[in-house]
C-alpha cells in the first residue's frame, strides 16, 4: 500500500519559541549595561540593601524572640535598610532631623489627634520614655495634624503626658517619605531605629509600649 499522504517537513521554531530567548537577550543586556555604567558592585549592594546597616539586622535577630505577646505585631529587619534622614520641627519650631539622634537608637512613631489608636496608644509611649529614655533611647514621636497646630499640643498637656517631647510635620512629609520606602501603611506607625538611623523593627498599628513585652524587647534593643 502506498502512502499518499504528502511528507512533512519538520516544523520550524515559532515566534512564541523565540519570545523567552528574545526577552533574556535583553535582561541579560540591562543588566551588563546597568553594570558598565554603576560596576557590579552596585548591584550587589542593590540586592543586599544597605552594607552599615547589616549589624541592626543581626541585632534584629538577637531580639526577635522578644517580639511576642504585646508586641507580637511587630515585623523585624530581615534586610539591611537606612530610613531616609526624616525632617521635622520641634516645639519650639526649631528643624530637626532623624540624623539628629545619630547614634541613639530611637523609636520613630507617627500620630495625630484624628486617628483614634494613635490617641489611646500615647499614654503609653510616653510611660515607655518615662522609663527607658535616657543617652541611649528616645521615643521621637511625631505629630501630623495639618490644621490646628495647637490642638496635639493641648492634648498632651490635657493628658498630662510630659515625659514626650513635642515634635511635629504640619505637611506630614514624615508618612509619605516613610511610605515611599514601605514603611507607612496606615496610623499609627511606629519604627524602631539603630544609632545608625537603619530599620530594627517596624510595626503597623498601635502597641501596648508600657507592657512587660515591650519593655524587654526595648530594653535588649539598646543593651550595650
Amino acid at each position: 500500500m502506498t502512502n499518499d499522504m504528502p511528507e512533512q517537513s519538520p516544523p520550524r521554531p515559532t515566534a512564541t519559541r523565540r519570545i523567552p530567548y528574545a526577552i533574556a537577550a535583553v535582561l541579560i543586556g540591562a543588566v551588563i549595561g546597568f553594570a558598565g555604567i554603576y560596576g557590579f558592585g552596585a548591584l550587589k549592594r542593590n540586592t543586599a540593601g544597605d552594607p552599615a546597616c547589616r549589624p541592626a539586622v543581626a541585632l534584629s535577630g538577637r531580639i526577635a524572640p522578644l517580639a511576642h505577646g504585646e508586641v507580637a505585631a511587630l515585623t523585624m529587619a530581615t534586610t539591611p535598610l537606612r530610613l531616609p534622614d526624616l525632617a521635622f520641627e520641634d516645639a519650639d519650631g526649631k528643624p530637626r532631623k532623624l540624623s539628629d539622634w545619630h547614634g541613639r537608637t530611637v523609636l520613630v512613631n507617627l500620630w495625630a489627634t484624628w486617628c483614634v489608636p494613635c490617641r489611646k496608644e500615647m499614654p503609653a509611649l510616653d510611660a515607655l520614655q518615662n522609663r527607658l529614655g535616657g543617652a541611649n533611647f528616645q521615643v521621637v514621636a511625631v505629630n501630623i495634624d495639618t490644621r490646628d497646630p495647637e490642638k496635639p499640643k493641648n492634648f498632651l498637656k490635657d493628658a498630662k503626658l510630659t515625659g514626650l517631647g513635642y515634635f511635629s510635620d504640619p505637611k506630614a512629609k514624615v508618612f509619605q517619605d516613610l511610605k515611599s520606602i514601605g514603611r507607612a501603611l496606615g496610623m499609627p506607625t511606629s519604627v524602631l531605629v539603630d544609632g545608625q538611623g537603619c530599620e530594627i523593627a517596624t510595626i503597623a498599628g498601635p502597641a501596648e509600649w508600657d507592657s512587660d513585652d515591650a519593655m524587654k524587647l526595648i530594653a535588649a534593643a539598646i543593651a550595650p
